[in-house]
């Protein structure tokens, strides 16, 4: 009597080959369409031509003329010129080094206390981990906005009281990040075995820890940017953030708002760069969030 077969599930291949049907091939992981790259590329020049402002801005962004106010854009003033007459497309340059340049500061800030804190609390544990947690709970329950506004008016509108205001709320979404993500590392194998062939503590979280969740920290970061400039317009266009003279594209947009029905190359430039930025940051997210 012969022995009963198995049954074997025909794969995908001999199933196609069979059946004569054909199935669209499966969309390869990582794959972006062309508007992702596009908007990544726009981003890194735009932010490319904002660092070499002090290159490629044909005059002074503070230089006001008043004969020359209100020009529509020409040959000599490629976006034309604003209410004082300075040339807008100088100004977009250097508003965009300086909402650039102050991002990444506040970024930074937030990004080293916020991991630190994370690091240190998610593997050590116990009480440090209890203290640590409960004020990132204290400053992530404070509404940024609100704790923007009430320092902001404590201290005077300025550059520092800007950053302090924007990095004491914005360092704990890294903190929960990067203490669930240790949580997860401090019990592998890696880290056991480096541990019971006498590594200190320290080495283990520089050379085996660390490096193993830095991809779902550089997600975090590259959302974040697009955050923070976004933020840093919004106070500016409040008028609590970046004072005048100052170029930045939050004043930029304040200064045009007079001007809407008349004058819409004053609107125009500022809004898109921070529409770009925002764009970019977000499609490049995405592209690292799928490559992890």
């Amino acid at each position: 009597m012969p022995l009963p077969t198995a049954h074997v599930q025909p794969t995908e291949s001999e199933w196609r080959q069979t059946s004569g049907v054909s199935l669209p091939a499966p969309r390869r992981r990582g794959h972006r369409p062309d508007i992702a790259w596009l908007g990544i590329g726009l981003w890194l020049l735009l932010s490319g031509l904002s660092l070499a402002a002090p290159l490629l801005a044909p005059y002074d962004p503070l230089a006001i003329d008043l004969s020359a106010s209100l020009q529509p854009p020409s040959g000599q003033h490629w976006l034309g010129t604003d209410q004082l007459g300075r040339d807008v497309w100088s100004r977009l340059l250097w508003a965009g080094r300086t909402s650039i340049s102050v991002a990444l500061l506040i970024l930074t800030l937030t990004a080293v206390i916020g991991n630190l804190v994370g690091l240190l609390a998610g593997y050590w544990g116990g009480l440090l981990d209890d203290l640590a947690m409960r004020l990132t709970d204290l400053c992530a329950a404070l509404p940024p906005i609100i704790v923007s506004l009430a320092l902001i008016g404590t201290l005077g509108p300025s550059l520092p009281t800007l950053i302090l205001a924007l990095a004491l709320t914005g360092w704990t979404p890294y903190a929960r990040l990067m203490r669930s993500l240790v949580l997860q590392r401090r019990t592998a194998d890696f880290v056991l075995a480096a541990a019971a062939l006498g590594a200190r503590p320290h080495r283990i979280l520089l050379r085996h820890v660390l490096p193993s969740v830095l991809a779902p920290v550089a997600v975090q970061v590259s959302l974040n940017v697009g955050g923070l400039m976004l933020s840093i317009a919004g106070l500016s266009f409040l008028g609590l953030g970046i004072q005048p003279p100052t170029p930045e594209w939050g004043t930029m947009l304040v200064d045009a708002r007079p001007f809407l029905a008349s004058a819409l190359h004053l609107v125009i430039p500022p809004g898109l760069a921070i529409f770009l930025v925002l764009c970019g940051c977000n499609a490049l997210a995405e592209l690292l969030a799928e490559r992890r």
